[in-house]
């Protein structure tokens, strides 16, 4: 097997868990995302600068980020709470709420 049919091969490996994720529903995730809301605010832009903007992130991030708060790879004492509990379906259907959502846009010159 040559190096690019391994990279390809890898490339393609590692964006299967991400596509799983990627079929979300925003509409559960809306109804999923009370205890959210707290924090990150009803329209995803945080309640204070402290707390992350998730509104129009990446549903690829959203998915790897309370993936990875889920197992406690990344860690933060607020979100492991929370994340510990989440099916992929829920962090499926969260990421597909806060991505459908306008985020923050920055001023062009």
């Amino acid at each position: 097997m040559g190096r690019a049919a391994i990279l390809t091969a890898a490339l393609f490996a590692l964006s299967v868990p991400v596509a799983a994720h990627a079929d979300g529903n925003p509409e559960l995730g809306r109804a999923k995302s009370t205890a959210c809301t707290a924090c990150h605010g009803e329209d995803g832009r945080g309640i204070a600068p402290n707390y992350p903007v998730l509104a129009g992130q990446h549903v690829e991030y959203l998915v790897h980020a309370l993936t990875q708060y889920r197992s406690g790879e990344r860690k933060n004492a607020i979100m492991a709470g929370f994340a510990t509990n989440l099916s992929d379906d829920d962090i499926a259907d969260l990421a597909a709420w806060y991505a459908s959502m306008d985020g923050l846009t920055t001023a062009t010159r």
